[in-house]
């Protein structure tokens, strides 16, 4: 898996395209897809989803999902967030509730034309579209920024802190929808799994953080560097998975807060930090997006009025949510426009978001597989039409090296570095 989706990632990256697309085609081919339909004997002899290896391979994805939201949940600076003031708020603002209702709205009336599951209950998947309508993915967000020197612009800060917001909104919010399923719509559930939400992340969020903040630099003067700083950081997002999964609320909820929370430590180095995004984008998310094509037979779930109502929906909803709150917040046309496309970028957040509503039975295999064509079309255009609004030039290909973030041509090369 981790050398095949290597191979297939560095082939489409050849092509300009995100790894994240080589490593989903691997897993397409090693699963279901081709190789379980033309040599079935082989696919369930390596990766059968029975008995211990598929307890195994189950095991893999969900640590790889929790360590990966755990590096997303790092990429959100609170303090870029509080310092762009009431233009950014507007933007995340109007940029989250237009797609919520649209999606809400879409996943309400058109249940059966966007693949509901039959019989599923009609507010949570309603409450599952406006979610996935209204997530970004920050890390592709960020790369692309920082691939067109835009990061440290007024744009470049306005779609970051925007998007900060909404993924941790957004995730919230997602997390009441997966405690509204499993608890099959009960008021008084919903209401805990809500409380237990805010009360996590606003105690994570402040005294949490001060706590991580001054255990830093104890793990650092008394445990081995990096080996040991490592250990700690990653070993504080699997306490907090574990304590939101004992709590009725998924494990990457508690993962991405944590996340928050070390990234914001001004005693975690740059070096640190990117150590712990190479370590698990250059291994765990790889094994994580090669397994998704085991889930499902993308071949035989591919519905083409499915896929383009979802592209379009996830256009519109995101384009005219933050492209109306860049207006309101003073912002002219071609800026809103940009900040528009810049949000529109979905990546793997959308992906890690599908595969768990499938998981819960939320959503069938044929919406699942518009979600991920969705999220790497949404990522490969958000490059080339922000610079197109911004500098009147579109390169296609520009700010989508990867869907991961961090990973250069030449991370490998020190003196690169």
């Amino acid at each position: 898996m981790l050398l095949l989706g290597r191979i297939f990632g560095e082939f489409f990256r050849k092509l300009r395209m995100p790894l994240v697309v080589g490593e989903l085609v691997a897993g397409i081919l090693l699963g279901p897809s081709v190789l379980g339909k033309y040599i079935p004997s082989l696919n369930q002899t390596i990766f059968t989803t029975n008995g211990t290896q598929g307890l195994v391979l189950g095991g893999i994805g969900t640590i790889s999902v929790v360590m990966l939201l755990f590096v997303a949940g790092m990429e959100v600076e609170l303090s870029i967030i509080r310092q762009q003031g009431k233009t950014a708020f507007k933007v995340s603002l109007i940029g989250l509730i237009i797609p919520l209702i649209l999606g809400y709205g879409a996943g309400h009336y058109f249940n059966h034309w966007l693949g509901g599951t039959a019989g599923n209950d009609t507010l949570v998947f309603a409450l599952f579209m406006g979610t996935a309508m209204a997530i970004s993915a920050l890390p592709i967000i960020a790369r692309t920024l920082m691939d067109l020197n835009l990061f440290k612009t007024k744009i470049g800060m306005i779609i970051i802190a925007a998007a900060m917001f909404d993924d941790l909104i957004g995730w919230l919010l997602f997390s009441v929808v997966l405690g509204l399923m499993n608890n099959g719509g009960n008021s008084l559930h919903v209401l805990y799994t809500l409380g237990y939400t805010l009360a996590f992340a606003m105690l994570m969020l402040s005294a949490g953080r001060i706590i991580i903040n001054k255990s830093l630099p104890w793990a650092q003067r008394n445990l081995s560097w990096p080996g040991g700083v490592l250990a700690f950081s990653l070993g504080l997002a699997f306490l907090g998975a574990a304590f939101t999964e004992a709590i009725g609320i998924h494990a990457i909820f508690g993962a991405f807060i944590v996340g928050i929370a070390v990234g914001d430590s001004v005693h975690l180095s740059e070096k640190t930090r990117e150590i712990i995004h190479q370590f698990v984008t250059n291994i765990f998310a790889p094994l994580f997006f090669v397994s998704i094509g085991f889930k499902i037979d993308f071949v035989a779930n591919f519905n083409l009025q499915i896929v383009s109502v979802v592209i379009g929906l996830a256009i519109v909803c995101k384009l005219l949510g933050a492209g109306l709150g860049s207006l309101w917040g003073g912002l002219t046309l071609k800026e809103s426009l940009a900040v528009g496309f810049g949000m529109n970028a979905r990546g793997a957040m959308e992906i890690v978001l599908g595969l768990l509503a499938l998981q819960a039975g939320v959503i069938t295999p044929p919406l699942f597989v518009a979600l991920v064509i969705m999220a790497v079309i949404t990522s490969i255009m958000a490059g080339p039409l922000l610079q197109y609004f911004i500098t009147g030039e579109m390169k296609v290909g520009t700010g989508i090296k990867e869907i991961i973030p961090f990973i250069d041509d030449n991370s490998d090369n020190p003196a690169a570095s």
